[in-house]
């Protein structure tokens, strides 16, 4: 079996950066595609020419899709750009992994439900985003899934880690300027450290490269166990406390008193069975996950 190379499309945002120093499997390479190098809002044609280069003569190739205009308040007044990026750009580089027989691991989100189910959204229930950005991934999901036959659509959730604009890091900033904070608790979901998408990301490409050929389809993945935005705040500063970090008092609110350019799903609570049964692969528990990601924010790099 001969090692895959792994190209990613989306080096800089917090998957990226994950997948940029994930611990590889003996042998597998990854390099990824630089922003100057490809715009995925240009005809497929434009993208063909960095992932060649980038394939030269490997034997194996899988790609990764973690590119996404993921600005969610923003892309309701920039439709156009946002779905130039989630659903054409993807549009672009299925068709090209499919004309080369490359498979393709795209990435997508809970957005593309509409929150309002009571229970764990399966992998097969019915979506109905209520965003541009949950529309447009959800149309970039279909676009891979029509024109790639050999594709992983992995469907994530609260991501966040020590790169990029999320959740923890504007958590750890807004208590160095405001004594107390409103969070929202009436939002459940699953949150996800970046690192973890990534390590998943590469079993799943590890094992399609070894001849797995019964994994292609849609998977959900995410922090293992649920809480609202307000009990991940409460973790975030617990674990912040310990760095002599300002902890603030923490109010909890209702998604009416934080209005927002886009509706947020009530519910994004995602069953992650089948990826677990399919490629063996676990998560960690979000506690977990969230006191490691603090952790390296707050001691290796001196503070957020």
């Amino acid at each position: 079996m001969t090692a895959p190379l792994v190209i990613v499309f989306g080096r800089t945002g917090q998957v990226g950066s994950e997948l940029a120093r994930a611990v590889l499997p003996a042998g597998m390479r990854l390099v990824s595609v630089a922003r100057d190098e490809v715009d995925l809002t240009a005809p497929p044609s434009a993208i063909a020419a960095p992932l060649d280069r980038h394939a030269g003569e490997a034997a194996s190739v899988v790609v990764v899709n973690a590119a996404a205009y993921t600005a969610v308040d923003r892309a309701e007044s920039e439709p156009d750009v946002c779905h130039a990026v989630n659903c054409d750009g993807a549009a672009g580089i299925a068709e090209i992994c499919a004309a080369r027989n490359f498979p393709l691991v795209h990435l997508s989100t809970d957005y593309v439900f509409d929150g309002r189910k009571p229970g764990p959204y399966g992998e097969d229930d019915r979506v109905g985003p209520e965003s541009v950005y949950g529309r447009t991934k959800l149309a970039g999901e279909e676009a891979v899934r029509r024109l790639c036959p050999a594709h992983v659509v992995v469907r994530t959730s609260w991501v966040y880690s020590p790169f990029g604009t999320n959740f923890v890091k504007t958590m750890l900033r807004l208590s160095r300027e405001r004594p107390e904070l409103g969070i929202v608790d009436d939002q459940h979901g699953c949150p996800t450290a970046a690192g973890d998408i990534a390590a998943a990301i590469v079993a799943i490409a590890s094992q399609i490269a070894a001849g797995k050929t019964d994994g292609f389809g849609t998977f959900h993945y995410c922090g293992e166990g649920v809480c609202t935005w307000f009990e991940l705040a409460q973790a975030v500063f617990a674990a912040a406390a310990p760095h002599g970090h300002p902890v603030p008092r923490l109010r909890p609110i209702t998604t009416s008193e934080y209005p927002t350019p886009a509706r947020r799903p009530a519910n994004s609570v995602l069953d992650c069975s089948k990826i677990r049964e399919v490629y063996n692969i676990d998560a960690r528990p979000w506690q977990t996950a969230v006191g490691a990601c603090v952790d390296e924010l707050l001691g290796a790099k001196g503070g957020v």
